[in-house]
């Protein structure tokens, strides 16, 4: 698969979990909250707010996103548009770090610890979300979802200088054993781009036989599954 896309190099480790309550309550806002450790490096704490897409109408799904108080004006959230086999969505990441020092590898903090760290960290936005606090509140009483540790290799494929694969084992929906989702990203600041780099990449994975026809969500696995 790799040389299919042009991707060479060394696989780099990444363990990650997300943070939410049984009943998913964040997730249900269209929040998600991720801790990530990458090799070698300090902790990433990310914040992410969505916004579904609807018939790819994105300046709708602005409009929405604006009501809810997020603008160009707003320096902290780095917007970005998600596109997977059919389905779109508008996100808006707030994104900090945590240092890693006594951590090696992708080494995790114990829940109760990265946890106290999301929360000491939390965005005003996420915080008084649909009431004071709630947000603190919530993820409070929020549980580790994983972890989970996936190999990525990243290099250059067609006009994306910012391409990877990434295979990450989950829990089997059994609860026995452990499925693969292997992903092919790529990152580029124009949306002709990318609906070009997305219809090449379906060509290709179809034509290898890799390609599942629908949107497998990692970040719905692992909340569902662990």
């Amino acid at each position: 698969m790799k040389a299919a896309f042009g991707i060479s190099g060394s696989a780099k480790a990444r363990s990650y979990e997300y943070f939410d309550t049984g009943a998913l309550d964040l997730n249900a806002q269209g929040w998600d909250v991720r801790l990530r450790h990458k090799s070698g490096s300090d902790f990433e704490e990310t914040y992410k707010k969505r916004f579904p897409i609807t018939n790819g109408d994105i300046d709708a799904a602005l409009d929405v996103a604006n009501d809810q108080g997020f603008d160009s004006s707003d320096t902290n959230y780095d917007a970005q548009v998600d596109w997977g086999y059919a389905k779109q969505t508008l996100s808006f990441s707030n994104d900090k770090s945590h240092s890693g020092s006594g951590y090696s590898g992708t080494s995790m903090p114990s829940a109760g610890t990265g946890r106290s760290w999301l929360v000491g960290e939390i965005p005003g936005k996420l915080e008084d979300w649909s009431a004071k606090n709630w947000g603190s509140d919530t993820l409070k009483a929020a549980t580790a979802h994983g972890p989970v540790t996936s190999q990525v290799w990243s290099g250059a494929w067609e006009s994306s200088d910012d391409a990877s694969i990434e295979v990450v084992p989950v829990k089997a929906a059994s609860g026995t054993g452990t499925e693969y989702v292997v992903e092919l990203s790529f990152k580029t600041d124009h949306y002709a781009d990318a609906a070009q780099l997305h219809a090449d990449a379906i060509a290709v994975a179809d034509a290898h036989g890799w390609l599942y026809h629908g949107d497998i969500l990692k970040t719905q696995l692992i909340l569902g599954r662990y």
